[in-house]
């Protein structure tokens, strides 16, 4: 099916009268200025910018707000997928079942620590990890299994821990997106050996740049990545882990969280909860205006589980007909949108060297054919939501109600 020949019905577009960023924090920002600018200044009055004061409190309170035993801050989600792989164990060559739909870092933090990504498909209505098709991918040389909880939602986690024990595998999660996300109590990215997170400025909890961390119980695997992203160290020693793993007797990197990020992100925990709520009641004001928009192939779906489990709306993303043609409709009137993710990671010409072929994932291969990402963020208004949805409505009806 073409999803892009066709342009919008005819009649007259909705009056906006402002537009409407992908994006924006301005007010919200604003809320936690006062208590941001308190601890930025005392950084200043500090002069410890990297690695210091903040970032050990930022960990502490981290680690309360998650219920993990240890809480690693580093500089990006990336780094944190990296150094937590390499922590875990992961040796060159060694593989890691990862989804064939997810943000680029997914796989290529694998290679980045020194192994080979082999990729599954996901399920359709989640858009995670498909447990099926990720037992199907374990080969002998396969020693990691890491789900991605994306959007709204966590993967199975009871299907995946299943497939992890039978093949004997060490099971990290990607939780970058996932912070809020609980499974029967636990928080994401402490269902297996460890997870991560990341702040950047989009996520539900953003700094002002570029962080991130590691969440485990385990203390060998908190031990090892707090030394990898300090050089190696432990105090002012180079560190040498014996029997922890082959992967933490390499060097270390730089990859330290800045103290101005921790200020940012300990002036805005105490308002995650408020912005979860407010982004569960923009979803659903979204699925009210669109459940019958023709065009619309389909909105957020939470997955029935017999686990207990909660959503966090990081994104409202639809799957729509003609979906580039929706975004550029939008872009012209003012609406900014995000494809996630638009070529799935096993088609990415980084990836060519494996051999992996179109087809083989279809479930991936149709979600980034079709889906779709709305504006979405705490600062949106009631106003902002009609908008988008008489202009979503308008493309595929020449109605805007």
């Amino acid at each position: 099916m073409d999803f892009t020949a066709a342009g919008p019905a005819a009649g007259p577009a909705p009056d906006r009268t402002r537009p409407v960023p992908f994006f924006g924090q301005a007010a919200s920002f604003e809320d936690a200025w006062p208590d941001i600018r308190a601890r930025v200044t005392e950084v200043i009055d500090d002069g410890k910018y990297s690695h210091g004061q903040q970032v050990g409190r930022w960990e502490a309170a981290l680690a309360e707000w998650t219920g993990a035993r240890h809480c690693v801050a580093v500089n990006s989600g990336t780094d944190a997928l990296v150094l937590l792989l390499r922590a875990c164990g992961l040796a060159p060559g060694d593989e890691v079942v990862v989804p064939a739909f997810s943000f680029i870092a997914t796989a290529s933090s694998v290679v980045l620590a020194g192994g080979r990504p082999v990729f599954a498909d996901i399920d359709p209505v989640t858009y995670t990890l498909d447990p099926n098709s990720a037992a199907d991918a374990v080969t002998g040389r396969t020693t990691m299994l890491m789900p991605v909880h994306l959007f709204c939602q966590l993967a199975d986690m009871d299907a995946l821990t299943g497939v992890a024990e039978r093949h004997g595998l060490t099971l990290v999660e990607d939780s970058a997106e996932a912070i809020g996300m609980r499974w029967n109590g636990v928080h994401a990215g402490l269902l297996g050996a460890g997870g991560v997170l990341s702040f950047f400025p989009t996520k539900t909890l953003g700094a002002l740049g570029d962080a991130g961390a590691i969440l485990t119980d385990d203390a060998r695997i908190a031990e090892a990545a707090s030394a990898l992203r300090h050089h190696g160290r432990t105090g002012r020693t180079l560190a040498h882990f014996p029997g922890i793993s082959r992967a933490t007797e390499l060097n270390g990197v730089n990859s330290k969280m800045d103290d101005l990020q921790a200020a940012v992100l300990l002036g805005k925990l105490p308002r995650l909860a408020a912005a979860v709520r407010r982004r569960a009641e923009l979803a659903a004001a979204y699925t009210e205006r669109l459940r019958d928009v023709p065009g619309l192939l389909r909105l957020p779906t939470v997955a029935a589980r017999e686990a207990d489990t909660n959503p966090v709306f990081y994104v409202y993303l639809v799957e729509a007909e003609r979906r580039d043609a929706l975004a550029a409709y939008l872009a012209d009137h003012g609406v900014g949108t995000e494809t996630y993710y638009p070529v799935p990671l096993h088609l990415q010409p980084c990836f060519a060297a494996l051999g992996y072929k179109q087809g083989q994932f279809p479930h991936a291969e149709a979600a980034c054919a079709r889906t779709l990402a709305l504006p979405f963020h705490p600062d949106l208004t009631t106003a902002d939501i009609d908008t988008v949805c008489a202009l979503v409505r308008h493309f595929f009806t020449g109605r805007a109600a």
